[in-house]
Parts: C-alpha cells; sequence; structure tokens
C-alpha cells in the first residue's frame, strides 16, 4: 500500500506496535521444555487481547497464530508438540491485521547457552537488516535492499536464502511491490517510492541458499547441517530513512 493520509500512518503504527510487542513478549518467555504450541498460546493471547487478528491463520488459513521455526527450520514452522531445547536457534514470525491493517516483524532468539556460530549469525543478520533499511529510500532501485543483503553476508562468510525474501504489505500481508530479494538482482529495476509500505525481512544461512517444503504444506528448511535467522521489520519508504512502524513500545 501507499500511504495516503496521516489516519493510515497511525493505523499501521498502531497494528506494527501490537506485533512488536507480541514478538518481544514471545521472546522473553521462551525457556527450554516449553512445546512450540505453548509459545503460539502466548502470542495468540496477546493478539486477541489487543484486538489484532493473526494474519497468517486470516488469510491463509494457517494452522497457528504465529510461525515458529526452529534450528534448520528457516520459516512458517507449524507451532506444535516440539519441545524446545537449550541452545535451540528459534524464529518467530509475528504479523497480524487490525482495523484493516497489516503488519509483519519477525527475529530470532537463541535459548542460552549460546554458541559463536548462532550468536554470530543472529547479529550478522541483524546488521543485514540496517544496512538495508539505508538503502531503502525513495527514487532508490528496489535492488539495493537485496545487494546490501547480500554484501553483508559474503563479509560474515554467510550465505542468503535465495527463495524467501521481503515484500509489499499494509491494506493486505503481501502486497506490490511483490517479491523482494535478499540479493542483487541486476536486472530488477524496480524503483521505491515515496510513502510504500514494505517489509525487509534478511535470511541468512550459515551455508544453504534455498528452502524446501517438509511435505506438511507450510514448514521451509534446509539440510540439519545448516541454520538460518532472520529479522524483519515494516517499514514507510521517504526521501530519507524509511519510518519503521514495527518497534516495540
Amino acid at each position: 500500500m501507499s500511504i495516503e493520509s496521516d489516519a493510515d500512518l497511525v493505523a499501521l503504527r498502531k497494528v506494527g506496535r501490537v506485533v512488536a510487542n507480541c514478538l518481544q513478549a514471545m521472546g522473553k518467555a521462551l525457556e527450554p521444555g516449553m512445546t512450540t504450541r505453548e509459545l503460539d498460546e502466548i502470542g495468540s493471547k496477546y493478539l486477541e487481547f489487543h484486538g489484532a487478528r493473526s494474519a497468517p491463520r486470516l488469510v491463509y488459513n494457517f494452522p497457528g497464530t504465529t510461525c515458529i521455526s526452529v534450528n534448520e527450520e528457516a520459516a512458517h514452522g507449524i507451532p506444535g508438540s516440539k519441545i524446545l531445547m537449550a541452545s535451540d536457534l528459534v524464529n518467530i514470525d509475528v504479523s497480524a491485521e487490525l482495523d484493516g491493517y497489516f503488519a509483519d516483524t519477525g527475529g530470532s532468539f537463541i535459548i542460552p547457552p549460546e554458541s559463536d556460530l548462532k550468536r554470530d549469525l543472529c547479529l550478522a543478520t541483524q546488521r543485514a537488516l540496517k544496512l538495508a533499511m539505508r538503502e531503502a529510500r525513495a527514487g532508490n532501485l528496489l535492488s539495493g535492499i537485496g545487494r546490501a543483503i547480500e554484501l553483508e553476508a559474503r563479509r560474515n562468510h554467510l550465505t542468503v536464502i535465495e527463495n524467501l525474501g521481503s515484500h509489499g504489505v499494509g491494506r493486505a500481508l503481501h502486497e506490490e511491490p511483490g517479491f523482494i530479494p535478499g540479493f542483487y538482482d541486476p536486472k530488477d529495476k524496480r524503483v521505491l517510492k515515496i510513502n510504500q509500505v514494505i517489509t525487509i525481512e534478511p535470511f541468512l544461512s550459515t551455508g544453504a541458499r534455498e528452502v524446501f517444503d517438509t511435505g506438511d504444506g507450510w514448514t521451509l528448511v534446509t539440510s540439519k547441517k545448516h541454520l538460518t535467522a532472520q529479522y524483519e521489520h515494516t517499514m514507510v519508504i521517504t526521501k530519507g530513512q524509511p519510518l519503521i512502524m514495527t518497534l516495540p513500545a
């Protein structure tokens, strides 16, 4: 979507704050021995309390409120009976609708103790998000987002998951400009426009370049020898730095 009024911005910021605070609440609750279903229930109760609806459930009939992916699972993990263990790398993706507006956020968390590999992977992915946001301004080529992500991955001897990426958001969970790759595509001549609403969500891996469906119709994984981290914000494009909608209060 494109922001057309102050009311649009207020409403988008409202749902963005809800999903951001939900993500933080779930991350703080992580502990060994809990199931991913129990973790999802925390997110479900939080969204319900604030009057928001799970976007993946609403739009795609996803069998959960949030997407919870563990270790080699990179995205769209279904909450269930899986028991979380110490040192697990857990990605939580929270997206919701409130008053006709959608926001999307996500982050990777490590249940202590942390390994150097997992910590460095998460830190590099966070840096990739920050660097990509610097390129996200009106008039710039959209491909600059992927270039920034890919360069940070290479600097840290990591790879980019190429069949996962960022997207437009706002009045729907996925909107124009469609798929935004996390790697540089010189053929992509799309230009970012002022007031455009997008996500940026780098997926960096310790060696994988693709994810595959496990067969359940949702969960996307790499091989067990690889790990993937993801961080995501919803933002509004301006002539300068983007306005981040998914900051916790």
